[in-house]
Formats: C-alpha cells, structure tokens, sequence
C-alpha cells in the first residue's frame, strides 16, 4: 500500500472518532511529500530519521517529539491492520537538547509601539487594511482570543450592543460566549462604524476581511505582524531563537489579567477558575502554560505571599 493512502485511511480513521486531527495531519501530510511517492514497504529509516530532525539534525526540539509521536500512533494503526511489518522509527528516543519554549509577554509599552506600527505596515497593496489589522491586536490581546477563533468569527458572531462575542466550535470542539470590556467594546464599534461601507452589516460575513472581501487568513496575519513587530523594535533579548508571536498576545492577556487581580487583592482560588473558562480550556493545568512568570507577576505574588506570611504592617515596614 502506498504511504499516502495509509496516511489518508488513518487522518480518516481519527476524523470518524471525533478528533479534529488538524495538526497531526498536516505532520503525516508533510511526512508522505518529505518521502515521495513510496509504498511502506519502501520506507526506510534513513530519510524517516532526517525527516524527524528537519533543518538542524543536532537539535532534539519539542517540535522532534511531537512529530514522532504522531508517526508512531500512525505505525501502530498501520501494523495492526496488516498494511505494514516493521516500523522505520528510530528505537531510541532522544531527550530534548533545544531549551524549552518560554512565550513573550509584551509590555504595555510594547503594545502600544506595535499598535502605532500598524498603519506604515498596512498601507499601499498590502491585503489587508490598517484598521482591520488594529481591530484584530486589540481583540486578541483584549479577549485573550486564539487566533483561529478572531479570524473566525463573522458580523453574527459579535455583538457590540451586548458586548459579547460568540466563539463557535473551536479547539475541544466548544462554543462559548466571551463578555468584552468597556475599552474594547468601543474600539470595535469604531472599527465597526469605519468598515461600515465594507459589508460588515451583512449577516455572516467574515468579521476581519482583506480588502476584497475574503477572510484574513493566519499566514497573511503572521506575516503583517512579523513586519508591524519589526517596524516597533519589539524582539526578545535572551537567546531563545523565536521572536515573539502574535499568540502570545493570549498568554500577555491571561499574564496581566493575573497581575491585575494580585494588585487589587482579589481571591485567586475563585477567579482563577473563571479564567479557565473565559480563556476556552478545559482545565486549570491548560491556562497554567499561559501564566509565564515575568519580573511583574513575580513581585505582585511575592507581595501578598508577604502580608500572609507577616501580616499587612509588617509587610509594609519592610
């Protein structure tokens, strides 16, 4: 059998069980081009293991562990339905020699440079238009949206009379309402107002559009923000060889909304859970990858952690 047919009974197989598989085909996917034309017979360790180390064979990333781990449920799939014998995966799993991912937490700072960054970014024949690209920043910092989620939504989905939006069928196949803040709420209803002529009254269309109407898809968003973080001079400044994202807007939204709930003495055990659910995660473990510890966090929590261990007028003599 070929290796693209294989692929293809399995990315189905996983689709039938409910499983929205998206990554982990596009892994098997780029694994059958990575290979060529080849049955599984044919599959030999050598261009599997090269595969699995991509562009820096001396570097055992995330990245590396996660691919094998998606080739190895797919060999387990095809041996134990005769279409293969061996599996070309290499015996020995390598332990991770790349640092681990730490996400970047903007600062207010940073923030408003990238937003003053947008139109100079926007402008000429570039697809998508200022307004649009500023609108989208601030609802995913402001909503601590996922990027499919923002650039998913359409006019039905948002409700600025309400100020709430309507995240459909997302990761974990959940829908959820997301209540927007006062300033947000406003920012998109100038937005709104501004791309009035644009067909944004009509039902259904997409919320965040090029200027010929299609959706703003996440590679043109990626590749806008890469140049608006440039033009603002916001880059990292340890040797961490990813610079910061535009997802990392969420985890900014979830790490300032922790520091702000420290500074205004507020019950953790009982806001923490309402986080979860504001963020779309399905436990509290899931919105602890998102509360990166920064210089701030780490202050604010040392300071309560000081008035409960020495009361509020030591804390403060101190």
């Amino acid at each position: 059998m070929k290796l693209h047919d294989a692929v293809t009974r399995y990315i189905d197989h996983k689709r039938a069980l409910g499983m929205r598989f998206k990554a982990e085909g596009f892994i098997l996917r780029a694994l059958c081009r990575a290979l060529g034309d080849v049955t599984l017979t044919q599959v030999q360790a050598e261009p599997m293991t090269a595969f699995l180390n991509g562009r820096n064979p001396l570097e055992i990333t995330a990245t590396w562990h996660k691919k094998y781990s998606v080739i190895r449920g797919f060999y387990r799939f095809a041996l134990a339905r005769g279409m293969a014998q061996t599996t070309p995966l290499p015996r020995h799993v390598p332990q991770r020699t790349a640092p681990a991912f730490v996400p970047y937490i903007y600062s207010q700072s940073e923030l408003k440079r990238l937003l003053d960054a947008v139109p100079a970014c926007c402008g000429g024949k570039v697809s998508v238009q200022a307004d649009v690209f500023r609108a989208l920043l601030l609802l995913l910092y402001g909503a601590g949206l996922r990027l499919e989620e923002a650039l998913s939504l359409t006019t039905n989905d948002v409700d600025l009379d309400q100020a709430v939006i309507c995240i459909r069928e997302t990761k974990f196949y959940k829908t959820r309402l997301v209540p927007l803040g006062m300033d947000i709420t406003f920012a998109l209803a100038l937005y709104v107002g501004a791309r009035g002529s644009n067909a944004l009254d009509q039902p259904g269309t997409p919320f965040f559009a090029l200027r010929d109407g299609r959706r703003v898809s996440q590679s043109i968003a990626r590749r806008i923000f890469a140049t608006v973080r440039a033009l603002a001079s916001v880059r990292r400044q340890d040797q961490c060889r990813y610079q910061p994202r535009l997802h990392d807007l969420r985890h900014t939204a979830a790490v300032h909304r922790l520091i702000a709930w420290y500074r205004s003495g507020e019950d953790l055990q009982v806001l923490l859970p309402r986080l979860v659910t504001y963020l779309g995660h399905v436990n509290l473990a899931a919105t602890q990858h998102y509360l990166t510890l920064t210089p701030d966090l780490l202050n604010e929590a040392s300071t309560r952690f000081e008035r409960y261990a020495f009361g509020d007028n030591q804390g403060r003599q101190s």
